[in-house]
C-alpha cells in the first residue's frame, strides 16, 4: 500500500469524526461558549487541564492568538508533556490518588470559575478527582472526553466513576477506544491516532462560539493578536493590562 493512500485514509478518518462533532456535539458546544462567556461577562476565571498528550489540546486554548486570554493552563508537575523522564512517569502520576486535590488546593481557582478538563479515556483517577473536587468548590467543569471509554474500559478511580460522570458539560470527542483510525495486515498494532486532531477542533468550536457570545452581550472578548503581525504586542499588553488580575501565564 502506498504511503499516500495511508495519508489519505488518514485525513478522511479525521474529517469524518470532525463531521460527527460538528452534527452530534453541536448542542454542549454552545453550551460550553456560552458558558464561558457568562463567567468572563461576570468576572470569573477560566483554566484548563489536561495530561499526557490530552494536554496538547489545553495548551492550545492558552496564550493563543485568536483566543481568549483569561485562558489559564492548570499544570500538574510532571502529567504537562512527555518531556518529563522517564515518559512513563507522566502516565502513572495519573493514576496517583489525591494529587488532583493538592494541586487544586494551590492554585487560584476558585468559585465562580469554569476548569476545561481534557482526558481522552476519563478514567484515571487525576482528571476524575480533578473534576469532582473543582465542583465541590464551586467551579463549573466542561469535560472533553471519549464516552466509549466508559462502557469498554475499566475505572482507575476508587469510586468507580469516569471525568464523564462529574462535568457540567461534556463534550464527546467520538474517538475509538485506542485511539488509532488506521490498521493494516502488515502491521501488528493500530496506528494514527485523531484525539489531539478533534479535540483541539471541539475546544476551539468552543472558544469562537465563546467570543460570539460575548460580542451579543456587547462584550468586546479578550482575544490575542498574533505578535507575528504589526501591532499585535501593542494590542496583547493592552488586554494584559486591562484583565491582568484573571491572568495567570503574565506578570
Amino acid at each position: 500500500m502506498s504511503e499516500s493512500k495511508l495519508a489519505g485514509q488518514f485525513l478522511d478518518a479525521a474529517i469524518g469524526l470532525l463531521q460527527r462533532v460538528r452534527d452530534e456535539d453541536a448542542e454542549p458546544i454552545a453550551a460550553a461558549g456560552t458558558l464561558i462567556a457568562h463567567t468572563v461577562a461576570d468576572g470569573g476565571r477560566l483554566f484548563a487541564f489536561g495530561a499526557g498528550h490530552s494536554s496538547l489540546a489545553a495548551q492550545d486554548i492558552v496564550y493563543r492568538a485568536g483566543g481568549l486570554a483569561l485562558m489559564n493552563l492548570l499544570a500538574v508537575p510532571g502529567v504537562v508533556g512527555v518531556d518529563v523522564m522517564p515518559a512513563t512517569l507522566g502516565s502513572a502520576l495519573e493514576r496517583v490518588d489525591g494529587l488532583a486535590s493538592a494541586v487544586l488546593g494551590s492554585s487560584p481557582v476558585r468559585s465562580g470559575d469554569v476548569l476545561v478538563i481534557i482526558s481522552l479515556s476519563g478514567r484515571n483517577a487525576l482528571p476524575v478527582e480533578m473534576a469532582m473536587n473543582a465542583r465541590a468548590l464551586g467551579v463549573k467543569v466542561i469535560g472533553v472526553t471519549s464516552v466509549a471509554y466508559a462502557s469498554e474500559t475499566t475505572s482507575r478511580h476508587v469510586s468507580g466513576t469516569y471525568l464523564k460522570d462529574h462535568c457540567d458539560i461534556v463534550l464527546d470527542s467520538r474517538i475509538a477506544v485506542g485511539d488509532a483510525e488506521l490498521t493494516l495486515d502488515t502491521i501488528e498494532a493500530p496506528f494514527a491516532p485523531a484525539s489531539t486532531v478533534v479535540t483541539t477542533a471541539l475546544l476551539q468550536a468552543v472558544m469562537a462560539t465563546a467570543a460570539g457570545a460575548l460580542a451579543d452581550r456587547g462584550i468586546e472578548p479578550p482575544l490575542l493578536r498574533s505578535g507575528n503581525v504589526d501591532g499585535g504586542h501593542d494590542w496583547n499588553s493592552q488586554v494584559m493590562r486591562e484583565y491582568g488580575d484573571r491572568i495567570f501565564y503574565h506578570h
